[in-house]
């Protein structure tokens, strides 16, 4: 089975404030906020929404490639990628851009402040999804308004099942926009925050957004995750990780989990443990790809937290 995300890919510059937001935003200046943060430590990471869910899905052995637009400034990304087994075969560049970047600034509570700058990423709605290439799942995430708005119309006329991750793109879409995307997709998965978004733009309840397709799936971090399915809701509890180092990509780690999963068949509560799983451990590093695990040391895991073997 081989799995296509279609997605971003972006350079991580993540900076850590060693305080609080809340203790330099006030609320009730917010109409003249300038604020200013020293940032002790600072890092460059590989990320993107497209190439942490390929990186994961590479750890976890299934096959899979990304659709996505990047710059000139690719060529150390790429040799990342293709040395961690992730296929390239429909990542395009775009001559004269920067690939995507990501300035992230996270406090000690784990709250994030992100500038975006989407370069080379613009342009990701001028690619296809590849017909004939085995494709047996995809994913539509965080892109270009006219890339997703393609490549779910392009999945869905293919008859090809995906998953709906509007993320950070949620800002670009109306509400009739966002149902569209709920009768095409077969599951859907937002954090709590950007659910309470989705369904006041829609006007929907998260039980009748899981009745358009086949799941939907709410995650809120370390209080653990809901999918609702089958009428029914799989309530996963958040797994406890070694320690807390850095947020970022921790969804993106879920979803990886959460397609394993689905390719293996597994029941819902065992494909969202298997999800929070994942986001426990990349929660314990830096960065959204300096985690390692090997399939055997995910199973002892899970055993250890759930008292089964996926």
């Amino acid at each position: 089975m081989s799995v296509l995300i279609c997605g971003s890919l972006a350079y991580d510059t993540v900076m850590v404030f060693d305080g609080r937001f809340k203790e330099h935003i006030l609320p009730d200046r917010i109409h003249m906020l300038s604020v200013s943060f020293l940032v002790p430590q600072l890092r460059r990471n590989y990320g993107g929404v497209a190439g942490n869910i390929g990186f994961n899905l590479a750890l976890l052995g299934v096959r899979n490639a990304l659709l996505a637009t990047v710059g000139d400034d690719f060529d150390p990304y790429e040799a990342w990628l293709k040395r961690h087994g992730v296929v390239l075969d429909h990542v395009r560049r775009i001559a004269g851009t920067h690939t995507a970047q990501c300035f992230i600034t996270t406090d000690l509570d784990d709250n994030q402040i992100t500038a975006f700058h989407p370069g080379a990423m613009q342009h990701s709605g001028e690619l296809a999804v590849p017909s004939g290439a085995g494709i047996a799942l995809g994913l539509v995430g965080p892109d270009s308004r006219d890339g997703m708005v393609r490549h779910a119309r392009q999945f869905a006329e293919a008859a090809i099942p995906f998953i709906f991750d509007v993320g950070q793109g949620l800002p670009m879409f109306g509400g009739a926009d966002l149902e569209a995307f709920l009768e095409q997709a077969s599951w859907v998965i937002v954090n709590d925050y950007e659910a309470q978004l989705l369904q006041e733009r829609t006007g929907l309840g998260p039980e009748a957004i899981a009745a358009r397709c086949r799941a939907y799936v709410v995650t809120g971090g370390a209080e653990g995750s809901r999918i609702y399915a089958d009428g029914r809701i799989a309530e996963i509890p958040a797994v406890r990780a070694e320690r807390v180092v850095d947020p970022t990509g921790c969804g993106d780690a879920y979803r990886a989990g959460f397609i394993l999963g689905l390719t293996r068949g597994y029941d819902w509560p065992t494909t969202g443990r298997l999800a929070s799983l994942l986001g426990s451990i990349k929660v314990a590093h830096h960065g959204t790809q300096s985690h390692r695990f090997t399939l055997e040391e995910l199973g002892d895991r899970f055993h250890a937290a759930f008292g089964y073997r996926f």
